[in-house]
């Protein structure tokens, strides 16, 4: 889970999110809300995400603001979930 935080959060191409489906939704102004642990297990969802399935959650009166704030400054809203699983990656990570 936190390996994954990160990916999302601190993974960047040329500034924006690396992962494409994260990318459209901060553009569009939502938040980086949850980290579903196995929310896919489909067979493609366990290949292609470990099972592993992420909310986006749009708080209608800020969207605009977001998706200023990601495009102008590249800076990713995110819940406090998120933000604890980053710094936990950060604190234990050797990259």
């Amino acid at each position: 889970l936190r390996l994954c935080a990160w990916y999302l959060y601190g993974e960047k191409h040329r500034g924006y999110a690396l992962n494409p489906v994260a990318n459209f939704h901060l553009q569009n102004g939502s938040v980086l809300w949850r980290i579903n642990w196995m929310g896919d297990t489909s067979p493609r969802g366990l290949g292609a995400s470990c099972g592993m399935m992420v909310n986006y959650r749009y708080f209608l009166e800020e969207t605009a603001s977001n998706s200023a704030l990601y495009l102008a400054s590249k800076q990713v809203r995110a819940s406090e979930q998120v933000l604890a699983l980053v710094a936990q990656f950060q604190q234990h990570s050797k990259l």
